[in-house]
């Protein structure tokens, strides 16, 4: 089985970053988190920031939002696809396998639209719920190898691609590895 990152790796940007551009502006109000996110983006991006901190904070950010709002999170999720899903890197297509597996730390409601979009049947998340914004158990760094070995307690990785050395806790598990930097693709191991 081929294993993929999603973020910066299938799909060219971050999307929880881009489902927030949108958010802010499809929901101006949004703009008074602004601040509070972008600090919360650029701590966790230089990993001053804990994911579980960051996800409290997330959460609580998302929470008042969603109890002011009220969006559908189904809606809202084909409504960013629908602009966004463009930003799938070609090469995915071009080696995209049956059974493929997606393991991100994206929140499992955003990616469940795009792998139904793409044909992947097989993909692991962060838990969230959208309507309550609460975050389950994220699907993050050495929580990834959790995440698969509950789902695939006898799975082989066959070739693995990411942008990010976050996912170094898998490179051990995988026979290949590769690192995906733009459309630029090298194999690391």
């Amino acid at each position: 089985m081929n294993v993929y990152d999603f973020d910066d790796t299938i799909y060219d940007g971050d999307s929880n970053a881009d489902f927030f551009k949108d958010l802010f502006i499809r929901y101006p109000s949004l703009l008074r988190y602004a601040p509070d996110l972008v600090k919360i983006m650029s701590d966790y991006r230089k990993t001053n920031l804990r994911f579980e901190d960051l996800i409290a904070k997330y959460g609580g950010v998302l929470q008042d939002f969603i109890d002011k709002n009220h969006p559908d999170p189904e809606q809202m999720s084909k409504e960013f696809w629908d602009k966004h899903e463009k930003q799938i890197k070609p090469f995915y297509k071009l080696i995209q396998k049956e059974d493929d597996l997606i393991i991100t730390a994206s929140p499992k409601f955003q990616m469940d639209e795009i792998c139904r979009r793409l044909g992947i049947k097989h993909y692991l998340a962060s838990e969230f719920d959208l309507r309550t914004g609460v975050f389950g158990r994220p699907c993050f760094r050495e929580r990834k190898i959790e995440f698969f070995r509950e789902a695939y307690p006898d799975g082989v990785i066959d070739d693995f691609y990411t942008d990010s050395l976050n996912d170094e806790f898998l490179f051990p598990y995988a026979k290949r590895v590769f690192w995906v930097k733009g459309h630029e693709i090298t194999q690391i191991k």
